[in-house]
């Protein structure tokens, strides 16, 4: 049976009730687990409330402000952490961004701005926050991020993202490499198409799900209580034996050719 009682779950990326961050926190709660939750906050505080009112089901016991771009937070964020938990037993980094106009077009015509910028947040923000995390795991512990299938095929007008995912799931078997020995695991979940605040950004994102629905084993995309449950499961015991792995969760269409 799934059970992460008495665990303490940290999760990051929940922007609104479509984001797969938010399946994932659910689950997690479900299971038991305690819940933190972090973030982006912004100068009139909108993302706070929205994010606050969202999550006051799960009854967090940690709700705080993590910009990745700003080290002296990301400091501060985990040094509040270690105050009030202790310890952290899961990571759950469900970030990414890239400018709007880099996600159309070719991929030529990316800007080294933009670049930087989808590469900094969207996969070097793993290894700061598992840095951080790394001292609060002294009992071990699981990570668990987001790709998608971008960053190994390419896929119409992902461009940047792809390569960011690329990126983000190498840094999924260095870290695991590294923090083995530690017992703790790190993993990605490379989740289907699904509607969010995030994927809205991609160029033909309905285009991209109509075709999952059309193609895929399952003939549907998944939910983001799919990806939960599977993030809950590579998070718990049951999954001991599991690091440096990407597990597709889109209804089988990693698997079709024609």
């Amino acid at each position: 049976m799934l059970d992460l009682t008495g665990k303490n779950a940290l999760v990051t990326g929940i922007a609104n009730n479509r984001s797969i961050a938010w399946g994932i926190a659910q689950q997690l709660h479900k299971a038991g687990a305690n819940i933190g939750v972090t973030y982006l906050p912004d100068e009139k505080g909108k993302m706070e409330k929205k994010v606050k009112d969202l999550v006051e089901p799960l009854s967090p016991s940690l709700f705080l402000p993590c910009n990745v771009q700003d080290d002296e937070q990301v400091k501060s964020t985990f040094g509040t952490i270690k105050d009030k938990w202790g310890s952290i037993d899961i990571l759950v980094h469900c970030l990414a961004f890239a400018k709007k106009d880099d996600l159309t077009g070719g991929f030529s015509e990316t800007s080294r701005e933009g670049f930087s910028l989808a590469l900094e947040i969207s996969a070097y923000s793993l290894a700061l926050l598992a840095g951080a995390a790394k001292p609060l795991m002294s009992e071990g512990g699981s990570i668990v991020t987001l790709t998608y299938l971008g960053g190994v095929r390419a896929i119409p007008n992902y461009n940047v993202m792809g390569v960011a995912k690329a990126a983000l799931e190498s840094s999924v078997r260095y870290l695991a490499a590294e923090l083995g020995e530690q017992k703790i695991r790190v993993n990605a979940i490379s989740a289907g198409p699904i509607r969010t605040l995030a994927s809205s950004a991609v160029g033909g994102i309905l285009d991209m799900i109509h075709h999952v629905e059309e193609v895929a084993p399952l003939k549907r995309t998944v939910t983001q209580l799919e990806v939960g449950n599977a993030a809950a499961f590579l998070c718990s015991d049951l999954a001991s034996g599991i690091t440096g792995q990407v597990l597709y969760v889109d209804a089988g269409y990693e698997i079709t050719g024609m």
